[in-house]
């Protein structure tokens, strides 16, 4: 990959890398388009990180599509495909992790999920040197991952700019996700509560509304209708700093709730 790579700025070409774990659904096609936006050539990696999960989550069963994530991939015109093994990521004796602060430790996914952006840093870390791109692309549904990395990036001088994205939904508003496949089809008619929630909840603070009162009545909304939050919060949306009114900054709703065996995450902008 770096030859290629080498080849490519060699000939004046910029670079733009995709990190993804497979699974393609049109938001990840998304994401190559963007690149392509930006980039003469693109890479898409595809790994399944084990260092992301914890020993409880879903780490064996994540959807592993590769054939089909292929082909989406060469119809998208994706100039090259980075599929290293475990063994390769996590060679014998890899003993090194990319310590966090900042948006990683503010009480969000973290609190539920302690070693997850640890992970996640790790891995983006290695994928970053490795490709030596000039840019990846993160959509905006993982945001708190979104800040994580680009903090990382900057922090550590990689010399890789990181693009944000939009999420892409569905026409009923679910945030697209490798993890939508796993929802019953009567979980699946519910699932788009969260993201109207959002909704009526960023009108309540925009219209100056109590913003504690406001969410908790949100909260409340979402565990009424079956979910099992972990959380739904306004957070200043640069920092992820708590907020006690619209006067505090811009201000990002964030969300994580489980309906049956799956957990879904969702943000959207005040």
């Amino acid at each position: 990959m770096r030859a290629a790579v080498a080849g490519w700025h060699a000939a004046g070409e910029k670079v733009g890398l995709v990190p993804t774990m497979g699974a393609l659904h049109e938001g990840h096609i998304a994401l190559v388009r963007e690149a392509q936006r930006h980039a003469r050539r693109v890479i898409v990696s595809i790994f399944v990180n084990p260092t992301q999960f914890a020993p409880h989550e879903d780490f064996k069963k994540y959807p592993r599509t590769f054939d089909d994530d292929c082909a989406q991939l060469v119809a998208a015109g994706a100039d090259a495909v980075f599929f290293p093994p475990v063994e390769e990521m996590y060679p014998a004796g890899f003993a090194t992790r990319v310590l966090l602060l900042g948006p990683a430790a503010v009480g969000l996914d973290d609190r539920f999920r302690p070693t997850h952006f640890e992970g996640v840093a790790t891995v983006c870390c290695k994928l970053f040197t490795q490709s030596q791109a000039d840019f990846a692309v993160f959509g905006e549904k993982d945001y708190q991952q979104l800040k994580v990395v680009t903090r990382m990036a900057a922090d550590l001088d990689l010399g890789i700019e990181i693009v944000p994205l939009a999420t892409f939904r569905e026409p009923d508003g679910l945030a697209m996700s490798s993890r939508n496949r796993y929802l019953s089809p009567e979980h699946r008619a519910l699932a788009p509560l969260l993201h109207q929630v959002m909704q009526a909840l960023a009108t309540r603070i925009r219209n100056r509304d109590e913003l504690f009162r406001a969410v908790a009545e949100a909260q409340g909304e979402i565990i009424a209708a079956g979910f099992e939050l972990d959380y739904l919060e306004a957070r200043h949306a640069q920092t992820l700093a708590p907020v006690t009114s619209l006067a505090d900054g811009p201000i990002r709703l964030l969300v994580a709730a489980r309906i049956g065996a799956t957990r879904l995450i969702d943000n959207i902008a005040v």
